[in-house]
């Protein structure tokens, strides 16, 4: 019997180079299969590049899960990969539906899904586990009189944010106490300057580890690696594997952290793809071929971790579609 893996991404958006690397993993292994995307936005660009494609209501809209269910049986769905925050803790919460249709949630249990959403148990978490992290405080604990232990400059940044919105450098008491009114549920965090590394850890549905690759970013546009470059540091690694398997990661996660003098410290927990991950692939980190050869019972040799190519950049440049008024009805009325 022809052995045929689909996989869907929610909230696909702009990750097009993510859609072409497993479009080449397909090719590479000689597997059928197809790619299927949902968003909300009928211009997103990875509708064009897909092989099919539906418009949903938002992750956090009642008819968002019953909306996937549907899909999964359409198109007889084997690995469900989120590539948004939002989605992660959703699907999360929502496994055991989903995965009612045959398919694979790629992405943590709901209790990790939650240190991952919230940056303050994201800390405490590091905290926990003897990850170094930078200082973080609640609000409240600035507020009740701490401001005299505090150095600026400081970071506040939304406690449930994503990609880089909202983040801001308190360099005073004064911008302090605005952006702590400013921000929407805001976390204090300790300032920490030093080139950005995210490293990208690879696991299965399981919760092996597969492999790992970390990149420095160069340059971000809208949270999103711009310019970048695959590096090695085995304190960055060592921490990493430690992260990914006290979290008992599932598919895919990426973690962030800032370098001062040479030691690593840990930030953020991103469960799923991050937007860089294609730089991570072509260096030797293949993923998406990892992931659709153990979908279909295909074996796989995996390189020793930490194997791939340093020193390797990324530097990303605009592409476009263009489609004419009646595609774009067309992708408009695409809604379940």
């Amino acid at each position: 019997m022809e052995r045929r893996i689909n996989i869907l991404f929610t909230s696909a958006g702009r990750r097009v180079e993510l859609i072409r690397a497993f479009k080449r993993a397909y090719a590479d292994l000689e597997l059928k299969g197809h790619i299927v995307v949902t968003d909300i936005d009928p211009l997103a660009p990875t509708l064009q590049e897909a092989d099919r494609f539906y418009l949903v209501p938002r992750s956090s809209n009642p008819d968002f899960i019953p909306t996937l269910v549907d899909i999964c049986l359409r198109e007889e769905i084997k690995m469900i990969f989120p590539l948004t925050d939002p989605d992660v803790l959703v699907l999360a919460r929502n496994r055991p539906v989903l995965e009612s249709t045959g398919a694979w949630v790629m992405t943590v249990l709901e209790e990790s899904a939650e240190i991952a959403a919230d940056k303050w148990k994201t800390y405490l978490f590091f905290v926990e586990n003897g990850i170094p992290t930078p200082r973080s405080w609640l609000p409240e604990d600035v507020r009740s009189g701490m401001e005299e232990s505090l150095h600026f400059p400081l970071i506040v940044k939304p406690r449930f944010g994503s990609a880089g919105r909202e983040v801001f450098k308190a360099n005073n008491l004064r911008e302090l106490t605005f952006f702590l009114d400013y921000v929407s549920d805001p976390i204090v965090q300790e300032y920490v300057s030093g080139p950005e590394i995210t490293t990208d850890v690879i696991c299965d549905y399981r919760g092996e580890v597969l492999g790992l690759v970390s990149r420095q970013r160069i340059e971000v546009r809208s949270g999103e690696v711009a310019k970048g470059k695959t590096v090695y540091d085995p304190h960055i690694a060592e921490y990493s594997l430690r992260v990914a398997r006290a979290l008992g990661a599932r598919g895919p996660i990426n973690l962030q952290c800032l370098v001062r003098e040479g030691k690593p410290y840990f930030t953020e927990i991103n469960a799923r793809f991050g937007g860089g991950a294609p730089l991570g692939i072509v260096a030797g980190v293949s993923s998406p071929l990892w992931y659709l050869a153990q979908a279909s019972g295909l074996p796989i040799a995996l390189p020793p971790l930490g194997t791939y190519r340093i020193n390797l950049y990324l530097t990303r440049f605009d592409d476009a579609f263009f489609i004419t008024e009646e595609e774009y009805e067309e992708t408009a009325s695409r809604h379940l």
